[in-house]
């Protein structure tokens, strides 16, 4: 295996993105950059290199104050410049499909991605009063944006980049993009403290992840199917080798890790291993869920661990026995990962930017479109729609009252 402290973090850098700006039509953000392929619900995308995805320009619309650089809503005062996000794959999955939900402006009577008709009607349509507006038309106008009533045309543009956690979390801060996500918190990503980081950023929560470890198929077919937290912790800091040591087969383990510098891994460390920073041995790194799976998938005697809109048929999550209690990948279970006390269970930043221009640290435009995930809609669509963990109802208004007043 490898050992962290004597090699750098497998060429994942914290390199700037100069996001490339211009008119972005609904066409080419149906997919908002980095998706696997164009579908109604993107498959959950991640980062091809370790330096991350492409993005629109967050220009001189992160501040909040060119008032003349879009359509639709100049005469009010609202800056329609494009709104840009970029950061964790493992958020990529909620922010780029509301994206595309954006960007795509449907009406009311659509029924599938907004509104309702005879034959379907979007979860949480009753909760939002029904109202008689295209999507980004109705969440914009909360905050004071003029609607368009054009469909594929918002009030604003969305565009969302692919990176890593701590990439976004530099890049907001850099004020390179207006929106940086982020799966691990910002004060482990960027070695801050929580006075700092309050300081600096406003963090909106969109969702949760009960992140999951994960085995090879073979291995969970031969009885690994629950490890205790100790075990993992063995696994992954070198003291237990063998499968045969846990339960399993005589199969030398193959223990695969995230990239350095992604959310994914730094929580993984912070709540596993009891540190940010914790050494670990590792057989390879990856810097995408997708590319973790992929590993396990095409190995006998894998284990990592990953975001759970990544786990399919070909890894299988297991059971966590942390001091007796037993968290189990089934919804059903009396301890599951979804609970909010499975030690895994992490938070899902979308984080913004405190400036001079906006000293609450939250413009117009950030807010609208934070604002949507934070309904009974964006949780349902955004968030348990791509098998993440909605947020409970007073988490939600505790995520609301950070954001500016409704007009």
């Amino acid at each position: 295996m490898t050992h962290d402290s004597e090699r750098p973090a497998d060429g994942v850098t914290r390199r700037k993105f100069l996001l490339t700006s211009g008119a972005v039509g609904a066409a080419g953000l149906a997919g908002c950059t980095g998706g696997d392929e164009a579908t109604d619900t993107p498959e959950p995308a991640d980062d091809s290199t370790e330096d991350g995805g492409s993005s629109g320009d967050g220009g001189d619309g992160s501040d909040g104050s060119d008032s003349s650089s879009g359509d639709g809503s100049a005469s009010t005062g609202r800056s329609t410049s494009l709104l840009t996000a970029e950061g964790s794959s493992t958020v990529y999955p909620i922010s780029n499909t509301g994206a595309s939900y954006w960007v795509s402006n449907a009406p009311p009577s659509d029924g599938e991605y907004w509104g309702s008709n005879e034959e379907s009607t979007v979860p949480g349509w009753e909760d939002l009063g029904e109202p008689d507006m295209k999507i980004a038309d109705y969440f914009a106008s909360l905050y004071g944006f003029e609607p368009t009533d054009q469909r594929s045309k918002p009030p604003f543009v969305v565009n969302v980049g692919l990176s890593h956690s701590g990439t976004g979390c530099k890049a907001v801060v850099d004020e390179l993009v207006d929106i940086g996500n982020s799966s691990g918190p910002i004060t482990a990503e960027l070695d801050w403290s929580d006075e700092k980081a309050s300081e600096e950023v406003v963090d909106h929560v969109v969702g949760r992840d009960g992140q999951p470890v994960v085995v090879s198929k073979q291995i969970y077919d031969n009885g690994v199917d629950t490890l205790t937290g100790e075990q993992i912790r063995g696994i992954y800091q070198g003291e237990i080798t063998n499968w045969s040591e846990v339960g399993g087969p005589d199969k030398e383990i193959f223990v695969v890790g995230r990239a350095e510098g992604s959310g994914t891994d730094t929580s993984f460390r912070l709540n596993m291993l009891g540190d940010a920073e914790a050494e670990m041995d590792v057989d390879t790194r990856k810097g995408q869920n997708q590319q973790v799976r992929t590993v396990i998938g095409q190995n006998d005697n894998a284990i990592g661990y990953m975001a759970l809109a990544f786990t399919n048929d070909s890894v299988v999550p297991i059971a966590i026995d942390f001091d007796g209690t037993v968290y189990k990948p089934d919804k059903d279970a009396e301890h599951t990962i979804f609970d909010s006390e499975y030690p895994l269970n992490r938070d899902l930043h979308m984080y913004t930017k405190i400036s001079e221009d906006t000293p609450d640290g939250t413009d117009m435009r950030e807010a609208a479109f934070i604002n949507m995930f934070l309904t009974t809609f964006g949780q349902k669509v955004f968030v348990e729609g791509v098998n993440y963990i909605p947020l409970p109802t007073k988490d939600i208004k505790a995520e609301k009252d950070k954001l500016p007043d409704q007009v």
